[in-house]
């Protein structure tokens, strides 16, 4: 078989076995785990032996077209270059790890079925994006990851959160998909083409009419699905779906789908000194507002998501100097240690038996419960805050690296300016992710809190799974010597400057961290309300005795109450409380555009119901009441009719009697 052959069979198989899933899944339940599994882990093994042979050279390309769409063709394209072909391999690879994981994870579940054959179809949009080389068919796996995660997010649809959250990552993604559809068509209109080879030859060749217009159009969209400042708010919301589903859509579909997206079409954006400038700023204000708002959350997926917000700005900084070569790199490494931590965490709340217990304040006792998850998570932890030789600390260094050059005028892609503002937030960024995954390892396996109940130890393969993902986790980043070819030939070795400040400031976090969480838990031992002294944002005049009664009123009892030595408060003092609700943009979106929309709604209502529904029930009214009076007149009496006939010409005599008058005196 040919590669272009393997290659259509990559996003088909997951495809087929969701069809196949829902198709059987009542009739033959004991299908239903081979249907999820197989398709998916075949997928991931051609999606290999693809990236292999194609061995980061020369990119294959491959087209037909199946019927006339006018003076622009869309047709089934195919474009497997260096980058392609890696980011389906994380697809595939985390995809796999997700079936495996949620067989344990949900082998209780009711609607199994359903979930499985949604991830597979999760799964087989992506590669489409991933694979594909014509735009429209891209956006035909885009809109599928779209409607895929709103039933995933969804799938716990009695609890409310689940329902709301669903709806906002619909809505919100979709605010941004609606400006992207209109870049996507003005881009094709100016390069006559809906083929991503020939927009990036447009491109280069200056055949874009207006660059600056579209590339803002189509990042838009790119903020809407990759979480990016000003439509990152779904994603945190989004926790209130399974697990394994966050770890599908934070480290493989989803979010990398903009990310993706851009390195693909950078020409397009480089093409504006602008765009590049935005998508920088972008970047910057995405990377520091979410380590901050992660450095005081309390539940631990909330952790994790503003952790991806900020990685994801990492990737969309890298872009904005010009460099698709290190942002598809920390796409990968983040990849397969952000999936890691999600099912570690997945771990953590199946230890505890229930799906709610995810406050890190109220965990304790877990590092010997769960030691494949607290050896593992560990691991990722230190990849998420850039330690060597973990992983991230090579990819985090490639987009710093590309930063420094392009600040120091050596980029001719982007201005220096965009190389300052990601370099100087990218530094800042790598000193709080040090500091909240410090703080999240400390609360969730060293912390205070109660323990949660012992149920039992976890299924093999949830375990089994964490290890496969800690591999890459470990030891991607050294295979930079050997992965140059699929980066368009960049060896993303560290420099020092950056190494040596970014691994500093993450040490300074970490160590500042630790630190605030002895003090804090010294404060914590001292009183049994030790959190009065921990919580500096907090009502100040409350004696201890009334900290203690409104503790005791709330979580019953002191020893259930959460374990008060954060070090997050500490750190960010009256900052907390802004950062703990995402510095308040729900709200603002709240009062700009949701309340609005609602009173409009309410006006329409209004006019629709007492304006429009008044003149429609008078014009209904009308006859009705003229048809009554002639049905009482149409009685069959003769005696009525010779009644009005007489006092009709009485009245028509004394008419023309009173006419005539009038007429002789005029």
């Amino acid at each position: 078989m040919t590669t272009t052959t393997l290659a259509v069979l990559v996003p088909l198989l997951p495809f087929l076995g969701a069809a196949a899933g829902l198709l059987l899944g009542r009739r033959a339940p004991g299908f239903v785990r081979p249907l999820a599994v197989l398709p998916t882990f075949a997928a991931f093994v051609l999606a290999v032996v693809i990236a292999v042979d194609q061995g980061g050279g020369k990119a294959i390309d491959a087209a037909t077209r199946l019927t006339p769409t006018g003076s622009v063709p869309i047709e089934l394209a195919l474009h497997l270059d260096g980058f392609a072909v890696l980011v389906a391999v994380l697809v595939g690879l985390v995809a796999t790890c997700v079936q495996l994981y949620s067989t344990g994870y949900l082998r209780d579940d009711p609607r199994y079925t359903s979930y499985a054959a949604l991830v597979s179809l999760f799964t087989s949009a992506m590669l489409l994006v991933v694979y594909s080389g014509d735009l429209m068919v891209l956006l035909v796996g885009w809109e599928i990851m779209g409607i895929c995660s709103y039933f995933l997010v969804g799938h716990y649809w009695e609890t409310p959160e689940a329902r709301a959250a669903s709806l906002k990552a619909f809505l919100v993604t979709k605010l941004g998909d609606v400006p992207f559809l209109i870049g996507l068509f003005a881009l094709a209109t100016d390069a006559g083409t809906f083929r991503i080879t020939g927009v990036v030859q447009a491109a280069l060749a200056g055949g874009i009419g207006h660059p600056t217009l579209i590339a803002l159009l189509l990042l838009a969209g790119v903020a809407g699905k990759s979480a990016q400042f000003p439509l990152h708010t779904w994603l945190p919301d989004a926790m209130a779906g399974p697990t394994p589903v966050s770890a599908l859509i934070h480290a493989a579909t989803m979010v990398a789908a903009g990310i993706y997206f851009v390195a693909r079409l950078l020409p397009v954006f480089a093409a504006s000194a602008a765009a590049m400038t935005v998508l920088a700023v972008m970047a910057a204000v995405t990377m520091v507002g979410s380590a901050l708002a992660a450095l005081a959350q309390d539940d631990i997926k909330r952790v994790l998501a503003y952790s991806t917000i900020g990685q994801l700005g990492y990737m969309s900084g890298a872009l904005a100097v010009g460099d698709r070569g290190a942002a598809v790199f920390h796409l990968l490494s983040h990849g397969a240690f952000k999936a890691l931590l999600f099912l570690a965490a997945g771990v953590i709340i199946h230890a505890a038996g229930t799906n709610s217990l995810t406050a890190m304040s109220r965990m304790g006792g877990l590092a010997k419960r769960i030691p494949d998850a607290y050896w593992t998570m560990t691991v990722a932890l230190l990849a998420l805050a850039a330690i060597p030789p973990f992983a991230g600390f090579f990819s985090k260094e490639a987009v710093l690296s590309a930063a420094e050059h392009t600040a120091l005028g050596e980029s001719q892609v982007a201005p220096s300016g965009a190389g300052w503002t990601v370099l100087i937030a990218g530094l800042l960024t790598a000193l709080l992710t040090a500091a909240y995954a410090t703080r999240l390892w400390l609360l969730a396996f060293r912390g205070r809190g109660a323990e949660a109940p012992d149920h039992g130890r976890q299924p093999v393969v949830m375990n089994a799974v964490l290890w496969v993902l800690a591999i890459p986790s470990i030891g991607f980043g050294l295979t930079t010597g050997y992965l140059g070819d699929w980066f368009d030939g960049h060896a993303l070795t560290p420099a020092v400057t950056t190494s040596v400040l970014s691994t500093g400031l993450a040490l300074v976090g970490g160590l500042v961290t630790y630190a605030a969480w002895r003090h804090t838990s010294a404060l914590a031992a001292r009183t049994p309300m030790g959190a009065v002294a921990a919580h500096p944002e907090g009502d100040g005049g409350l004696v201890e005795e009334e900290a203690i009664a409104s503790h005791t009123e709330v979580y019953g009892s002191i020893a259930s109450a959460p374990d008060p030595a954060d070090p997050g408060r500490l750190l960010l003092g009256p900052l907390h409380r802004h950062a703990a609700t995402g510095f308040h943009l729900d709200a603002v979106y709240s009062a700009l555009f949701v309340r609005p929309v609602l009173a409009a709604a309410a006006l329409v209502r209004f006019l629709d119901r007492e304006v429009v529904e008044t003149y429609v029930r008078g014009a209904s009214a009308a006859p009705r009441w003229l048809g009554w009076a002639v049905r009482r007149a149409q009685n069959g009496n003769v005696q009525s009719y010779l009644s009005a006939l007489l006092a009709g010409s009485l009245v028509l005599a004394a008419a023309v009697v009173v006419l005539a008058n009038v007429t002789a005196g005029s």
